[in-house]
């Protein structure tokens, strides 16, 4: 029985600034699609564009999807395969499917200009077809340099989207692409259908706004000798205004909502479940995020991500974090609890950072805020302190035995006790965190002595 190859899918960004989290959404489906069907998930960066692309924005991308928990499993530069493209070109120039052209940006602004006036769209006249070998000599020596274009078949192109069904688009309603600018330097199509078929491509996972490239692409393969991977299209991010994302927002890049505190797998959950039907829900892990992918249930309506859902989000991840998870990142804020503290204080975090002046707040010397018509209330209850060993249930015992002995309720009763103990009008529950600060740390709090 034969078997399907294993699925290998690639996220390529350019290295010419930050991703944000409509970049995230095309990574996250991405690598989780590849976890999932057992395959690979490549990082391929586009960095032909020697002008603007920075490695520093290299080593940013790939910190942000370690953030985010899908380190790739092979990384490829663009830049590295040079070699690999002008043998395409080549092949495609000898097969006449790559063909000179000599127009000027001007030029070409001009016929698209008389285009538009006459009711015509604006797609290129294949004039240059026309040239004969002493016209183009000609204007070659005229200092004119040919940038290339790939000959389409002009026919109708289909697919079936992973998102969005059936599709076709007709290339006679398109321009011959350029592939290969003056300059020698290959625009963004050539690149990615030859590192596609060299690299094994079986997925291709991308904004919408790729759906016409994909016809293009089609017919690139094709003409290259290549069987066309499967394409899914999905919707993109935008703001609440109806603004997309870009690189200028800076505040929603992932470098950003990850100094912020953001949560990654809060950032996760939301890039890839909004716009779906599924509900924005925390996730325990990335693989129950990646058992929510389904392309088919995104929807064709852009996806409305508000900044603002993200931090409550955030606190929402934590308060269902399991105590494995947090672990790692406790024991690394020098944060030595253990499973009882984790469960006391997460469901009051906004942020993981909030972890760690709790567990001062149990472990480390701290003054007590005592106001002075207190002191004699407090004293009295620490006079009916139970003896240790504490567990959950001793906050209770104590706290019935001060009522009587204190002569309050309420807040009157409560709130002391909270600020003398914690220094903070809010928190946890006592009853967790009492076992945590220890009899003789809760005593001397209650007597105003710093400990």
């Amino acid at each position: 029985m034969s078997h399907a190859p294993a699925p290998v899918f690639r996220f390529a960004p350019s290295p010419t600034g930050l991703i944000h989290v409509g970049n995230a959404r095309t990574a996250l489906l991405n690598a989780l699609l590849a976890r999932r069907g057992g395959g690979t998930f490549i990082l391929r960066f586009d960095d032909t564009d020697a002008a603007r692309s920075r490695t520093e924005f290299a080593d940013a991308i790939s910190a942000d999807l370690a953030w985010l928990g899908i380190p790739p499993d092979r990384v490829e530069h663009q830049s590295a395969r040079l070699p690999l493209y002008a043998a395409a070109a080549e092949r495609l120039k000898a097969a006449g499917r790559l063909y000179p052209a000599y127009e000027t940006e001007a030029e070409l602004d001009l016929k698209r200009g008389l285009q538009r006036a006459r009711g015509l769209p604006p797609v290129y006249d294949r004039a240059a077809l026309a040239l004969t070998a002493e016209d183009r000599a000609r204007l070659e020596a005229e200092g004119r340099a040919p940038h290339w274009r790939f000959k389409l078949d002009q026919r109708v192109v289909t697919w079936v989207d992973g998102v969005r069904g059936p599709q076709q688009v007709d290339t006679t309603s398109l321009s011959d692409p350029v592939l290969v600018r003056a300059d020698g330097t290959y625009l963004y199509t050539l690149p990615s259908v030859v590192d596609d078929l060299d690299m094994g491509v079986t997925d291709v996972v991308r904004g919408e706004d790729h759906v016409t490239n994909t016809a293009v692409q089609i017919e690139l393969i094709a003409a290259l000798g290549g069987v066309a991977p499967r394409f899914a299209h999905h919707n993109l991010l935008t703001l609440p205004n109806g603004e997309g994302l870009s690189k200028r927002l800076g505040h929603l890049s992932l470098t950003a909502l990850r100094a912020a505190g953001q949560e990654p797998l809060a950032v996760a959950a939301l890039s890839v479940l909004v716009g779906t039907s599924e509900a924005v829900v925390p996730v325990e892990s990335l693989q129950a995020l990646a058992e929510k992918i389904d392309l088919a249930r995104i929807s064709r309506a852009p996806a409305r991500f508000d900044p603002d859902d993200l931090p409550a989000l955030t606190a929402r991840t934590l308060h269902h974090m399991p105590f494995a998870a947090a672990e790692p990142r406790l024991v690394a804020a020098g944060v030595t609890g253990g499973e009882a503290f984790w469960s006391a204080i997460r469901g009051n975090l906004e942020t993981f950072a909030d972890a760690a002046p709790w567990w001062a707040v149990c472990s480390a010397a701290l003054t007590p805020a005592i106001d002075p018509a207190d002191t004699a209330f407090l004293a009295s209850v620490a006079e009916v302190l139970p003896p240790e060993p504490w567990d959950a249930s001793t906050y209770k015992a104590w706290i019935a035995q001060a009522k009587t002995v204190g002569g309050r309720s309420g807040k009157a009763l409560f709130h002391p006790i909270r600020l003398a103990l914690t220094g903070r009008e809010n928190g946890p529950e006592l009853a967790n965190l009492l076992p945590l600060m220890g009899r003789a740390r809760v005593l001397a709090r209650l007597n105003g002595a710093s400990a």
